[in-house]
Order: C-alpha cells, then sequence, then structure tokens
C-alpha cells in the first residue's frame, strides 16, 4: 500500500499496481491480522464492496469486545471472566459455574488460543504460564457432559448450514481440528435466530457461529469471520462456496438476497470424521485456519 499526503493511495501486488477489483472476500491469517485489516480497509476507501468490513473482522476477533456486543443486546452467553491476575484463581472458577473451564487467549491464533482445564491445578498452571507471558484471556464455562457445540455457517444474514462437533476427550473442537468427529444437524428455530442475530450484530456477511447448546438453551462463544469450509462440506453435502459468491455478487449490484437454501443441494451424509490436514503447499495468498475455524 502506497500512502501520501495528497490524499490518493494506491494498491500493489507483486510489485505491480493491482489491477481495478470488483469485489473483495476477506481471509485473513491470523499471524497476519493486523496487515490484512490494514489492506482490507484499503480497498474499502476506493470505494470497493467488501464482503466482511474490516471493522467487523476486528470487532469478531476480539473475543471480550465481541461477547459484550452480544450480551448487551441481549445474546445469550456462556459466564465470562476477563483476568489479569492468577491469584483470584478459586474466586473465577466459582464465576464460570466451576472446573472444567475454558481458557482463551484474547488476541491470538486459535489453533493454540484454547484449552479446557480440568482442574484447579490445570488451570492455575495454565493462568501462571499464560499471564506470564504477557497475555491477555478470558476464561468461559463449558459445560462438559450435557451440552452440544455446535458451529452455524451464516451467509447474508441467513444460517445455510449446521454441524455439531465431537471434539477429542478434554479438548474443545474451536477449529475443526484433527480428530473432532462432525455431524450433520438440523438447527432448532432458536438456534438459527440466535446465530443470524449474532451475525447481524457484529456486522458479518459470512460469518460462523459457535453455540454451546445446553438444554436447549443456545449460548454464543464466539463468531469467526474466516470459517473453514472443506469439512462442513464434506459432512453436509453442500456447496457452501457458491452462496458466498453469489451473497458477493449481490453485494456489488445492491440487489436484494436471495433465497440461500434453494441454492443447496441435499444433505446426504450424516457424519465424517476430520483426517488429518495435509502439510500446506506453499501459496501466495494467505489463508486464515478457520476464526484458522
Amino acid at each position: 500500500m502506497h500512502l501520501d499526503g495528497g490524499g490518493s493511495a494506491t494498491l500493489y501486488y507483486d510489485r505491480k499496481k493491482l489491477a481495478p477489483t470488483d469485489v473483495v472476500l476477506p481471509r485473513i491469517a491470523q499471524s497476519i491480522n493486523t496487515y490484512g485489516l490494514a489492506v482490507v480497509n484499503q480497498f474499502a476507501l476506493h470505494g470497493v464492496p467488501l464482503v466482511n468490513h474490516a471493522q467487523a473482522i476486528a470487532q469478531s476477533r476480539s473475543k471480550m469486545r465481541s461477547l459484550q456486543l452480544l450480551s448487551a443486546h441481549g445474546i445469550d452467553i456462556p459466564a465470562t471472566v476477563m483476568a489479569r491476575d492468577a491469584a483470584q484463581l478459586k474466586e473465577m472458577v466459582g464465576l464460570v459455574g466451576g472446573v472444567p473451564v475454558l481458557v482463551k487467549l484474547l488476541q491470538g491464533q486459535e489453533k493454540h488460543g484454547v484449552m479446557v482445564c480440568e482442574s484447579l491445578q490445570s488451570l492455575e498452571a495454565a493462568l501462571e504460564a499464560v499471564l506470564g507471558l504477557g497475555h491477555n484471556l478470558v476464561m468461559q464455562e463449558y459445560v462438559k457432559s450435557t451440552s452440544q457445540d455446535v458451529r452455524v455457517l451464516v451467509v447474508g444474514g441467513k444460517a445455510i448450514a449446521a454441524v455439531r462437533r465431537r471434539p477429542r476427550p478434554g479438548r474443545l473442537a474451536h477449529t475443526l481440528i484433527k480428530g473432532a468427529r462432525l455431524e450433520e444437524m438440523e438447527l432448532s428455530p432458536g438456534q438459527r435466530a440466535t446465530a443470524e442475530k449474532a451475525t447481524r450484530l457484529v456486522g458479518l456477511e459470512v460469518a460462523a457461529v459457535d453455540l454451546l447448546d445446553v438444554q436447549g438453551q443456545s449460548k454464543v462463544f464466539e463468531v469467526n469471520s474466516s470459517p473453514a469450509l472443506p469439512e462442513m462440506e464434506a459432512v453436509t453435502g453442500m456447496d457452501l462456496a457458491t452462496p458466498i459468491i453469489i451473497r458477493a455478487e449481490e453485494l456489488v449490484a445492491g440487489a436484494e438476497p436471495v433465497s440461500m437454501p434453494d441454492l443447496l443441494p441435499p444433505r446426504p451424509l450424516a457424519s465424517a470424521v476430520v483426517p488429518a490436514p495435509r502439510k500446506k503447499r506453499a501459496s501466495r495468498t494467505p489463508r486464515s485456519g478457520s476464526e484458522g475455524a
């Protein structure tokens, strides 16, 4: 990106001026989050339509701010504590209902930023290690025995697909990581409404909303701006990329959204096990590991 005092700005790719752009579908890896958001913002300043705007992406990736926004607008969320002092361990655990709990870095690469602590000893060790490195974190309730971990893909304000995730023992399948068992599911009206409202509040056109369903009560624990598609496609049998492209075209044309479910094929598969990820090939275009979820 080149800026000058005259108010003009130029975007370059491979040392050449970027050709005119019709629409941008941001996929920003956590490792280049700050730079990627600046690039997305520069496209916005050029008047290029964006599927997800930089402000909405940044808001979704600031976990505590996102939860604050959802809670303030009546969206149920898991009990959450923001922590800086490991000495208040017992008090914090009580506020989120006791162990097991989720511990999540407020900023960081999602694949390594979430852990489940099933005892006070493991939680205390995790808190001291993370806080000692200068990271901020949040601690959330995790109802292991009665909850369902649900991921909902929302495009253009409508929930178009959902899977139930069964993680490896002791881990939450936040990123649909190796070994997580995925099952296709039908959303209840409450789950659908919650996912769609959460996406609208954060300001995203394309998002994955992670729900913790406790005895029929849906709680949003994360809204992800760069959801992975292949794993959900493998389980549901759906083409999930096409609705995103169609929504991008609608944004360019300024048209009203079409009915997304009518565009999707039947869903023949019931469950699948996500295989170990293949070694990534070199690419000039950074990819998100999902929210990489």
